[in-house]
């Protein structure tokens, strides 16, 4: 057992899903005696506006040290690090740890992964679950060791995956939920209640990471699949095809089962409340979208941007080879 307050916890994260966790952790009466986070970056227009991480600005809201290392391996760094005397560390959306850095606290590294494993390993959980049509994902907490994603079990939790949910819905409540579970692995930690179980390497599944080639929608494949991939990449970093010479990016959409004899691919319109596409075995009807060189909006006011109808601009929607 460890008394609360000689708890010294060091954070490790950097998107705005990090920022729950920590601040359950300061709301939570923890020690937290120091933050990790990804470097400041030029971003905006002109590359001139420096961009702090969410997990920064939380953290400097709350006097904490906050550290950014753009080497993880540097001594300096590490020697700052064990300068903290810190005896546990929590990482919450973080890249990878060399050893020297997980293995430092006397009571390890703890990390919280969106998804329920052994399923989804890897850097995209979330998008990857709702991708394949998962009836539940969830959270889960585990004592880090070298092998990415694969150690020790403490605590898990099952989340809902709606039909009509987007990955910004299971973002937002994984967030919320993943938070409570890491106080729940940090005060069983402190009560040494916490029986970390192996993970079974039968049941693994992958989440690997997204790019640009793997978002493309292929329209010879059924229309479940497709509103789930749109779904799972939505709104980051987004399901696209082409529409003529153009890419459209598909932020949100519906299907139906629909006996056809159309081209798969084949866009299907009256140039102005609707705009579907033909699938193996129905059709995907576009509800928001985004043309290139264009903002994101509802497919109305698209149609009446395009005049799709009125000039007969009759170009199959591109058809891809590999999701």
């Amino acid at each position: 057992m460890v008394d609360k307050k000689d708890l010294r916890i060091v954070f490790l994260g950097t998107p705005e899903f990090a920022v729950a966790s920590l601040k359950a952790l300061i709301e939570g009466a923890y020690n937290v005696v120091g933050v990790i986070t990804a470097p400041d970056r030029k971003g905006g227009r002109g590359m001139k506006q420096v961009i702090t991480s969410a997990i920064k600005k939380y953290a400097i809201s709350k006097d904490l040290k906050v550290m950014q290392p753009t080497n993880l391996k540097n001594e300096e760094f590490q020697q700052e690090l064990k300068s903290l005397k810190a005896n546990v560390q929590v990482v919450v959306a973080f890249r990878m740890l060399p050893q020297s850095v997980w293995d430092m606290p006397k009571y390890g590294t703890y990390n919280l992964h969106g998804s329920l494993l052994p399923k989804y390993r890897g850097a995209a959980p979330i998008n990857w679950a709702i991708i394949r049509g998962e009836e539940y994902t969830g959270v889960t907490t585990f004592k880090l060791k070298h092998e990415i994603d694969t150690g020790s079990i403490a605590y898990q939790e099952r989340i809902l995956i709606k039909k009509n949910a987007y990955l910004n819905d299971i973002h937002d409540i994984m967030m919320e939920v993943g938070a409570q579970l890491v106080t729940k692995t940090m005060n069983a930690l402190c009560q040494g209640t916490i029986a970390l179980i192996e993970q079974d390497i039968s049941a693994v599944t992958k989440a690997p990471k997204l790019y640009h080639d793997n978002c493309k929608l292929e329209w010879n494949h059924n229309v479940e699949d497709l509103y789930n991939k749109v779904r799972g990449l939505s709104p980051y970093p987004v399901a696209w095809t082409r529409l003529g010479q153009r890419k459209l990016k598909v932020y949100k959409c519906r299907y139906s089962y629909h006996k056809h004899q159309y081209e798969p691919g084949s866009y299907h319109s009256d140039g102005k409340s609707y705009l579907s596409v033909a699938c193996e075995d129905g059709l995907i009807f576009l509800d928001e979208v985004q043309y290139e060189g264009k903002k994101r909006m509802p497919v109305k006011d698209f149609l009446n941007g395009i005049n799709l109808k009125e000039n007969k601009l009759q170009l199959p929607i591109e058809i891809g080879r590999h999701w």
